[in-house]
């Protein structure tokens, strides 16, 4: 099993309604059919400067390449991502 995360924070004020619109278009990858236990998540430590985080589990590398390779997927990325995100950190973890 594999656990993809990612903790970002985006160019957009805090509260504003294209920040919600961003999550809510974010929220669609769980619709990507392999992708399982989608988690829309506000980031509450002081510890870092993100604000939000998706997390996401696949059963195999080969169920997380064809969500990277789907294309809503990369066009969340090439139209929202890239232009929308100030800053991220991606961690994928494997369990042990």
């Amino acid at each position: 099993m594999i656990r993809h995360t990612v903790v970002f924070r985006l160019k957009h004020d805090a509260g504003s309604k294209e920040e919600l619109l961003f999550l809510e278009a974010g929220k669609e990858l769980a619709n990507i059919s392999t992708v399982k236990n989608f988690e829309c998540l506000r980031q509450v430590s002081k510890k870092n400067n993100f604000d939000f985080g998706f997390s996401m589990e696949f059963d195999s590398q080969a169920d997380y390449k064809y969500y990277n390779e789907h294309p809503d997927h990369k066009n969340f990325v090439e139209s929202r991502w890239l232009s929308e995100v100030e800053e991220f950190l991606e961690i994928d973890y494997e369990v042990m």
